[in-house]
């Protein structure tokens, strides 16, 4: 028997050992995957890079080819091309793997959410490498070409020119799962729709920064790069606006706008942060659901609580006794009031406490005035 399968073990041993297990696995899996595509793809690699140096083989000038400066290029460059195309073409099995790994730690909304998610980001992964390929790479090449100075030859050489398009596969890949990123920071509640349509001015600055970075120094490819960002990011408010619904008709049944002031509390309803039955919320926190009374509201809550009181009489006060009946009530009423998350009525009840009763009550007024302090 292997020492994980040892009753004497910690029961918590053997599900870690079985996930590191699975995940050596599905790892091996996606390995082989990619290793049998490569094999596949290998044969045509050649092929393969004629196709991807068909835009700029398209835009040299007569006479003009692509040059190989190191002796190995011929065959590694290709060979290069054939590995990161497996890797690419493999994206589905791969995507397939990690999801089977972490889908049974899943609730089944999240699972209902994260299998269109998965499917989404591969295809318009491979959708970001067309617009690449068919859209950005005949315009730039054409500008380069265009701005060649006179008597200078265009002849790239193989590698670093493979080196480039992948430079911008990645980078128009990428670009296009924003609306994916965008969907996933609303439904992990990092953000709101709201919240991020009101920020698109930074956006829109910072995709044309992305695109100045991630492309070559021209305005054609910065511009091809940062305008689809932008739709894409203003796609993904829509998405995020329109699968989370839900979330979001809840959010406002509690009367909050995250993004906006706080609306009005309806007359004769609940004060802010309780429930309809007067309850404290317990999902709001301290901060959100404290409340302080004016000194009308306190009257009124204090009216209240007396007319509750079935059976409750006003006790005659005198001097003694009717003092220390004056201090009791005092103390049910910052009690009564503490309940009610009334903190500064309840402070202003105790410390006439601290000045009008005897030691005992002074005791109790002071060990309240502590909790409130925690």
């Amino acid at each position: 028997m292997s020492p994980a399968m040892q009753p004497d073990d910690p029961g918590a041993e053997q599900p870690f050992v079985s996930h590191l297990i699975e995940l050596r696995d599905r790892l091996i899996r996606m390995v082989i995957a990619i290793l049998v595509v490569f094999l596949a793809l290998f044969p045509f690699a050649n092929e393969l890079y004629v196709y991807i140096a068909a835009p700029l083989m398209a835009q040299l000038p007569d006479g003009n080819t692509m040059i190989a400066t190191q002796v190995a290029a011929p065959f590694l460059t290709p060979f290069k091309l054939a590995l990161v195309a497996a890797v690419f073409l493999s994206m589905p099995f791969l995507f397939y793997q990690l999801w089977a790994f972490v889908a049974p730690g899943l609730y089944q909304h999240e699972r209902r959410l994260a299998v269109p998610l998965l499917l989404s980001s591969v295809l318009l992964f491979y959708l970001g490498m067309l617009f690449a390929y068919y859209v950005v790479f005949p315009l730039v090449f054409a500008f380069l070409a265009g701005s060649t100075p006179e008597g200078v030859a265009m002849m790239t050489d193989i590698s670093a020119y493979l080196d480039f398009v992948l430079t911008l596969f990645f980078a128009f890949g990428l670009a296009f799962e924003i609306p994916i990123a965008t969907i996933l920071l609303v439904a992990l509640r990092l953000t709101t729709p709201n919240a991020l349509a009101a920020k698109r001015p930074y956006v829109i600055v910072g995709v044309f920064v992305v695109g100045m970075l991630l492309t070559p120094p021209d305005v054609i490819s910065q511009t091809l790069l940062a305008i689809p960002m932008w739709l894409l990011f203003e796609l993904g408010i829509l998405f995020a606006r329109v699968l989370l619904k839900g979330r979001f008709d809840e959010d406002d049944d509690d009367g909050t706008d995250p993004d906006g002031p706080a609306r009005p509390p309806v007359p004769g309803g609940p004060r802010p942060g309780t429930t309809v039955g007067g309850e404290l919320d317990p999902a709001l926190d301290e901060a959100s659901r404290w409340q302080p009374l004016s000194e009308a509201e306190m009257e009124a809550e204090l009216d209240r609580i007396d007319t509750e009181e079935a059976g409750y009489e006003p006790p005659i006060v005198a001097p003694g006794p009717g003092a220390i009946n004056s201090v009791e009530e005092k103390l049910k009423r910052a009690n009564r009031l503490r309940e009610l998350d009334s903190l500064v009525a309840a402070r202003h009840v105790l410390y006439e406490v601290l000045e009008e009763g005897d030691e005992d009550a002074r005791r109790v007024a002071r060990n309240i005035l502590a909790q409130l302090d925690d």
